[in-house]
């Protein structure tokens, strides 16, 4: 039983090292780190399973936030270079235009009564 989660484990470590490496994207390298972390994660708890012990969990924690951090700039960055390069900016309709997300849905959100 150990021995397949192992096989598995190692498996989808390569897998995701593999399309790190090979791309094409940088959307695609994200991907793969997410799932990369994410099985260093299930590693991580499959050891705390296998051993009885919860040592781990801040581990799992820092693994967690950095895989979040990580992917929410790499969405920023690739929204920001997505714009410079087709150069389209936010229109006027747009909800997020003033940095308001309700101020197209909420009539009370422009001061309008």
């Amino acid at each position: 039983m150990y021995i397949a989660a192992t096989i598995l484990f190692v498996g989808a470590g390569l897998l995701a090292l593999f399309r790190i490496v090979r791309g094409p994207s940088i959307l695609d390298r994200m991907i793969a780190s997410d799932v990369l972390l994410t099985t260093l994660m299930l590693v991580v708890g499959a050891d705390m399973v296998i051993n009885g012990h919860t040592r781990s969990i801040p581990v799992m924690l820092v693994l967690s936030v950095i895989a979040i951090f990580a992917t929410v700039s790499v969405a920023r960055y690739v929204s920001k270079q997505d714009r410079a390069i087709t150069g389209v900016e936010r229109q006027p309709g747009d909800p997020l235009s003033d940095g308001n997300p309700l101020s197209d849905r909420d009539p009370l959100a422009k001061g309008d009564s």
